[in-house]
């Protein structure tokens, strides 16, 4: 065999296996923890803005849901005569879907009329209107705990209802 001869700077297959360069070193145990605490700090966070984005969307559908039941009721009270209001249901309840198994969401309102004193006594057919407020309540749950929401608006009805003043019966 031959004698080789090394430079100072060159190093020994030995000595590059035991030292090794940086990048060929592991990871430290302090360096994983650090990661995986990383990492689940946000998936946690992921977490908790996917549901609070889908309690927010559930809470905007159940809200739309109840302006929809108020506009119903509101249109179907202004084609309604005085004389035909007593067949109109002071209280009803409306299902927010009534294809699931549960039947869904149950929305509860009533309706109430009253003179129209939002009308000035200086006009002439105040004593042909009166006003009609119709409220709506529904509960739903934030977790276990039950959060009572309620709707209410108001709408003119005339005497002999709205088809009188546009179709001119």
């Amino acid at each position: 065999m031959r004698n080789l001869k090394f430079c100072k700077t060159q190093k020994t297959r030995a000595q590059a296996a035991r030292h090794g360069s940086r990048a060929e070193r592991a990871f430290t145990i302090a360096e994983v923890l650090v990661a995986v605490a990383i990492l689940g700090i946000a998936c946690i966070s992921l977490y908790g803005g996917f549901a609070t984005g889908f309690l927010l969307v559930d809470s905007t559908r159940q809200e739309l849901r109840a302006t929809q039941i108020l506009t119903q009721k509101a249109e179907a009270l202004r084609l309604c005569s005085w004389s035909s209001l007593t067949n109109f249901p002071l209280s009803f309840s409306e299902l927010y879907d009534p294809t699931s198994t549960n039947g869904g969401i149950l929305y509860v309102g009533s309706v109430t009329t009253s003179t129209a004193s939002v009308i000035p006594n200086s006009a002439s057919y105040q004593s042909n209107m009166c006003v009609a407020t119709i409220n709506l309540y529904w509960t739903n749950f934030n977790g276990r705990q039950k959060v009572v929401h309620n709707r209410t608006s108001q709408t003119l009805i005339a005497r002999y209802g709205i088809q009188n003043y546009i179709w001119g019966n």
